[in-house]
């Protein structure tokens, strides 16, 4: 079995049927060391679905003390871009920043591998035995594409050995041939005319569509992946990593199988789509004579997540269609969405964990995410006070212009949290919700004549409710108990009900987001648009009164409004800093604005029992 993750002193060892074979392999020394890696396509922002891939292959790595590849396998230059990878790496990095091996991310110092001859076959490797690397400060990434030279000779080779050619038939007429199991009229193409065309088509020769390498394996084979699948296609584009060289590209599966073999993996771990691949998968690494050994592939199944959409395509019509602020939206399930959201890297690898590697596909319901969010915020979030919508309160028998500052406590949870100084004066605001001219039965919060106990302060009565022309309250008269603070006569005192305040002198504004799920439905996916089910109520923005400490709100803290919710600082909010954006500089007044991470409770469960 797997060694433990040293998330936390007392963290389980994650075990699964992948991590069963490895820790296998490693008993039997069939490695000299375990290499796997997380190959994304930078076509958009990684979401928690791959969150789940990245904590699979870098954990592996991390617990079996091998090493793993970030690899951009940008075969595609049309869809590709800069910005994708910049954010790829960034996720990665922010993933997995617990884990300091110096072997994962490793990098190479140069990016051109040495040359090996073998049978007269190329032969090139990228192996840790020959790396030369050196360990960085974070997660570099591979690229498919600085292996274009070499998987062109690869597909050289594949032809002289009469296992390759070039076809002529148009994309739509080569897929229409493949669902009939038909035979292309070029598949017996000499191997001389299909070098000189494949030769020319890397020369600019022809157009895009006109011509493709194709593998020559088995037309009428049950899966049709191996129905003589494309190996290359022609496209015109310039590409983000190696600009203009190229004209012709080699498809997914192509170059994954050879990156895999050139960079010496040893577990090439896909999800479970891709088990239909396999076959090609071997067979294109089969058929070259290769000397070393073959990387495997092992297939788990991908994340389903309820209450979520995971289509690349869906969440990329999203954020055109400006449905969503960006691909960082907080409400998305991208990774730099959930992150800006305000969720912690160890959550997220905690809910990686625990639901576990299977081969089999399922969905899992959101509140697993939301249980292991709750769970690490409250282990580490600072507590605050903060109304969202005040209402004004005046303590008629407390002085005018005396202000106290009472202890409130940082962290229940943490000892070493301490506390600090808050605020007390005459006029404060709790919160709206927090009274009722007219309570159900059972209403233990603040009510004409009821009482009840101002947090870390005292026990207040309400006297007078105070409306505008409209009917509208506007402000409650009350008196405190000024024996009922702590240390006072009647401090222990028992009243029903304890709610949080604000002292309205020292009080700071903050635009506080409040997110919620993005759809309304458990599986968004199951109608005709997923539009549909978006929350017409999943952002709702507020102006709160703070305690005067928010105004040192840190990016990389997280806090509990008592008695709310979990709570960040948002990248708005640092005019001026290194963080922000040109979105956020050009703001005239620096703002205070923080995310709402997530709700203390599961209200969506509870509404689902209504």
């Amino acid at each position: 079995m797997s060694k433990p993750v040293n998330e936390t002193a007392t963290a389980a060892a994650p075990s699964d049927f992948i991590r069963d074979i490895v820790a296998q392999h490693v008993a039997e020394k069939k490695y000299p060391q375990i290499h796997t890696r997380f190959p994304p396509e930078p076509n958009g922002y990684l979401h928690i679905g791959h969150a789940k891939s990245i904590c699979l292959n870098f954990g592996i790595a991390h617990e079996f003390g091998g090493i793993c590849n970030l690899r951009m396998d940008d075969t595609n230059p049309t869809k590709e871009d800069v910005e994708y990878v910049d954010s790829i790496q960034e996720d990665v990095n922010w993933l997995i920043s617990a884990w300091a091996d110096k072997n994962l991310g490793l990098k190479p110092k140069g990016k051109t591998p040495d040359t090996v001859t073998s049978n007269g076959k190329p032969d090139f490797y990228l192996g840790p035995s020959t790396l030369n690397a050196q360990p960085s400060t974070g997660v570099e990434p591979f690229y498919a594409s600085d292996y274009f030279d070499q998987l062109y000779e690869y597909a050289v080779a594949l032809i002289k050995n009469g296992k390759a050619y070039v076809c002529d038939l148009t994309p739509d007429e080569t897929d229409e041939y493949r669902r009939q199991a038909k035979e292309s009229p070029f598949r017996n193409r000499s191997i001389e005319e299909s070098l000189d065309l494949f030769t020319r088509m890397k020369n600019g020769e022809f157009p895009d569509g006109k011509r493709t390498l194709r593998a020559k394996i088995d037309v009428a084979s049950p899966n049709i992946w191996m129905r003589d699948p494309l190996l290359y296609r022609i496209r015109h584009a310039d590409h983000h990593h190696t600009g203009d060289k190229w004209c012709i590209y080699p498809m997914y599966d192509f170059a994954h199988c050879l990156s895999d073999y050139l960079e010496g993996i040893t577990h090439s771990i896909c999800t479970l789509e891709f088990e239909v691949h396999r076959p090609l998968y071997d067979w294109i690494l089969e058929n070259l004579d290769l000397p070393r050994p073959l990387p495997h592939q092992y297939e788990f199944a991908r994340l389903a997540l309820s209450y979520t959409i995971m289509s690349k395509r869906k969440l990329l019509q999203l954020v055109n269609e400006k449905l969503v602020t960006g691909w960082d939206d907080p409400r998305m399930p991208t990774i730099s969405g959930i992150r800006r959201r305000g969720v912690p890297a160890v959550a997220l690898r905690a809910f990686a964990y625990n639901i576990g590697i299977t081969k089999y596909n399922g969905v899992t319901d959101v509140a697993v995410l939301e249980h292991a969010i709750r769970e690490e915020l409250n282990k580490v979030a600072l507590r605050r006070l903060a109304v969202l919508r005040p209402l004004k309160v005046v303590l008629t028998n407390y002085p005018e212009g005396k202000t106290e500052e009472l202890d409130a406590v940082n962290n229940p949870e943490d000892p070493n949290a301490g506390t600090r100084k808050v605020p007390f004066s005459r006029t404060l605001y709790i919160e709206q919700d927090d009274f009722m001219e007219t309570p159900p039965p059972k209403y233990f919060r603040l009510k004409p004549g009821g009482e009840v106990r101002l947090k870390y302060a005292y026990i207040i009565k309400c006297d007078e409710v105070v409306k505008d022309n409209a009917g509208k309250i506007v402000e409650l008269r009350c008196t405190a108990d000024l024996d009922s603070k702590s240390g006072g006569p009647t401090a222990n005192r028992k009243v029903k009900g304890t709610i949080h305040w604000v002292s309205a002198a020292h009080a700071i504004d903050a635009e506080v987001r409040l997110y919620d799920r993005l759809f309304t439905v458990p599986e968004p996916d199951a109608g005709p648009d997923f539009k549909a089910t978006l929350n017409p109520h999943s952002l709702d923005v507020v102006t709160a009164k703070c305690e005067p400490s928010l105004k040192d709100a840190k990016p990389e803290l997280r806090y509990q409004f008592e008695r709310l919710a979990y709570f960040a600082l948002d990248k708005d909010s640092l005019v001026g800093s290194s963080r922000c954006d040109d979105r956020t500089a050009q703001r005239a007044v620096p703002t205070l604005i923080l995310n709402r991470t997530i709700t203390l409770k599961d209200t969506w469960a509870k509404e689902a029992k209504k």
